[in-house]
């Protein structure tokens, strides 16, 4: 079968080439690969920045975001073939560790889980790949088009479901939602608080083109400028930082609106000096009783939450997040930077 292959931590070492078929194990469902979605951290694996290869191999097959139909499945199993499937990324650790025994494998305490495509285990990124059952999500077939965001939709289920929890600490009626970055994750994060009820509100770089025109198409209120200026204006209870960027993730922390929640999703790169005043930012927190949390990864629940999401959602406006397709062939265009893409999809079938 074909696949697209990497060394973690070696730069220029991508390949689309030729790997052995899977061996299909007790339990284990074989699916024929349908596309693969590629993300920045795809890309930090490629350019040799991060990731870990499985043991004994010299050759990773990349790819996380995942969608497939079901060829075989083993005897008495609940899946049927032809089912849309999705792989879960994340494996708990095999001491475990009090989270990864109760499933919550996303919340790993100890650091010794595996992730398909990103650490220790072979990813999706191949025109077949197998999965245990217990580690296969089923999608709506209305979604083929577009199921391949799943594993994204499932990094802000877990986000939102995380918010939630934190709401009942005490009374907490949300209005208003800003979610900073209008990527793949922002513009998803924006989708589940539109789905609430809420008014969204997304902030990104540049007004205009595709992403003011989902924002848009949401009902939500696209922003430009700072994060300090948008959040003075809009005064929000919930802050989703998407970008990653130090400096956004900074003035996401500092909002001064009592009670406001805000989560961080977007990985910053370490080592950039950024002037903080750290008094300044520890008496809004403390004196607005505000919450300041990160998040990532998701465990089975957020999987299920988010293809039901994804079920609920205009599957027309989840169309146009997908902005450029590539044959697998091609796979290695999918890392060339372009400036107006939003998610960039591989086609494996």
């Amino acid at each position: 079968m074909r696949a697209l292959t990497v060394v973690p931590m070696q730069k220029q070492s991508l390949l689309v080439e030729d790997v052995p078929d899977p061996n299909v194990g007790p339990g284990e469902l074989l699916v024929d690969g349908i596309s693969l979605g590629i993300c920045g951290t795809d890309r930090d694996i490629a350019q040799g920045n991060y990731g870990w290869l499985p043991p004994g191999k010299s050759r990773m097959v990349l790819g996380h975001e995942s969608l497939g139909r079901v060829k075989t499945v083993p005897a008495g199993s609940k899946f049927a073939p032809g089912d849309l499937v999705v792989g879960i990324v994340r494996r708990p650790d095999p001491v475990p560790c009090g989270a990864c025994a109760r499933g919550q494998w996303d919340m790993c305490r100890n650091g010794l889980y595996v992730e398909r495509g990103i650490k220790e285990i072979d990813g999706y990124g191949s025109t077949a790949w197998v999965v245990r059952e217990d580690f296969a999500v089923t999608l709506d077939p209305a979604l083929e088009k577009v199921g391949v965001l799943l594993e994204p939709m499932t990094v802000v289920a877990k986000a939102w479901d995380q918010i939630e929890k934190i709401n009942n600490r005490a009374w907490f009626d949300p209005r208003t939602v800003l979610v900073t970055g209008a990527g793949p994750i922002g513009l998803l994060a924006a989708l589940l608080g539109q789905q609430r009820g809420l008014d969204v509100h997304v902030l990104d770089r540049v007004r205009g083109g595709i992403k003011d025109e989902l924002v848009t198409a949401l009902g939500g209120t696209f922003h430009t400028g700072t994060t300090a200026a948008a959040a003075a204006a809009i005064r929000p209870d919930i802050v989703i930082e998407a970008t990653g960027a130090p400096a956004v993730a900074l003035q996401a922390m500092e909002i001064d609106n009592p009670g406001v929640i805000t989560c961080l999703t977007g990985v910053t790169t370490p080592g950039i000096d950024t002037e903080v005043d750290v008094g300044g930012l520890n008496r809004n927190i403390v004196l607005g009783n505000t919450l300041v949390f990160g998040s990532v990864n998701a465990n089975r629940h957020h999987y299920e939450q988010g293809a039901q999401a994804l079920a609920e959602a205009d599957v027309s406006w989840l169309e146009r997040l997908i902005t450029r397709r590539l044959p697998l062939e091609k796979a290695i265009e999918a890392f060339d930077p372009g400036g107006s893409d939003i998610k960039v999809v591989i086609d494996l079938a």
